[in-house]
């Protein structure tokens, strides 16, 4: 059985370890998060308790995607900060775990922030990934549109500098 929940605060703070083996999975398997190798478990969950304060403060807002139990995915909302962005938030760190993958649970995931961003007044949605990575398939066929992309942007966890392409997306009420 699949479910997608928003994390609280006190909730986050107990999922940072099934949090970290994600991200490390992740990593591990050469996804462009922003994290190269050597990466592990430690550094995995450091970063994540260091997302808590931000989450907390509804700043970051953070679903999880548990397949029979076990935490198989997550994605993150950033609502812009700035006055004059109100109507607009970004999509980060959406990773699904090697072994969940093929089901649907990034597509999921991502539906389930964009529905978010629109309830809570965003009307355009920002990201980025790797260029011709798996996850920039699911922005592609999900509706998103590139509008540029920059070379040599970031490099993949084993330091090779890679492309990056960016997305946007504008959001409508359906119905």
């Amino acid at each position: 059985m699949r479910t997608i929940a928003r994390l609280s605060a006190g909730e986050f703070e107990h999922c940072v370890k099934e949090l970290a083996e994600l991200l490390a999975d992740a990593v591990d398997d050469g996804a462009s998060l922003g994290f190269v190798e050597p990466f592990g478990h430690e550094a995995a969950a450091a970063w994540w308790r260091a997302q808590a304060p931000a989450v907390a403060a509804g700043s970051q807002l953070v679903w999880v995607c548990r397949l029979g139990g076990v935490l198989a995915g997550t994605v993150s909302l950033i609502p812009a900060a700035k006055a004059n962005a109100r109507h607009r938030a970004e999509i980060v760190k959406l990773m699904v775990h090697r072994d969940a993958r093929g089901q649907g649970l990034s597509r999921a995931l991502l539906a389930t922030a964009e529905q978010a961003a629109l309830d809570s007044g965003a009307t355009l949605l920002l990201l980025d990934t790797e260029t011709g990575s798996t996850a920039e398939h699911v922005y592609l066929s999900g509706g998103w549109t590139r509008y540029g992309i920059v070379p040599d942007y970031a490099a993949s966890p084993d330091g090779t500098l890679r492309d990056c392409s960016f997305f946007y997306k504008r959001l409508t009420p359906s119905g």
